[in-house]
């Protein structure tokens, strides 16, 4: 599973096996846990900033164990002032995707359409919503 999030904190404990057990908790208060030293420490360097995670939960007996398996800062963070630009060409994209069987319009549910149609389908549209959401963020 994939999530946007904050990163609220990230403690470190030392295992009786002697690994070093992670745990980051986002701002919603959700744990995740990592034994992995290559996702845990950037988890630590990310605290205070939005980043995009990766995650799995494992059912163990009664509880549920959800483990990182990925942290990353979000593009917005590295790129600076190009970040409405960033997300409204992402929620556009989204946009179109969720549109595309409407768009492409396929009389039968499960035909495949060639991904260079579908790309030339989908472009002007999400073009169109992205600028629509620029506009509406300069209005405001």
């Amino acid at each position: 599973m994939e999530k946007i999030t904050t990163i609220a904190s990230v403690r470190s404990f030392e295992t009786r096996g002697g690994n070093t057990r992670y745990v980051v908790r986002d701002t919603e208060e959700n744990e995740y846990t990592t034994f992995r030293e290559t996702i845990g420490e950037p988890a630590r360097e990310l605290e205070g900033r939005r980043v995009r995670i990766e995650y799995h939960e494992e059912q163990r007996g009664q509880y549920t164990n959800v483990y990182l398996d990925k942290v990353e800062p979000l593009a917005e963070e590295q790129a600076g002032d190009g970040a409405a630009e960033t997300d409204a060409e992402e929620v556009a994209w989204r946009t179109a995707v969720e549109a595309a069987p409407w768009l492409v319009g396929d009389a039968e549910p499960h035909a495949k359409t060639d991904p260079d149609e579908l790309y030339e389908t989908l472009k002007p549209f999400k073009d169109r919503v992205a600028e629509d959401i620029k506009t509406n963020d300069e209005d405001e």
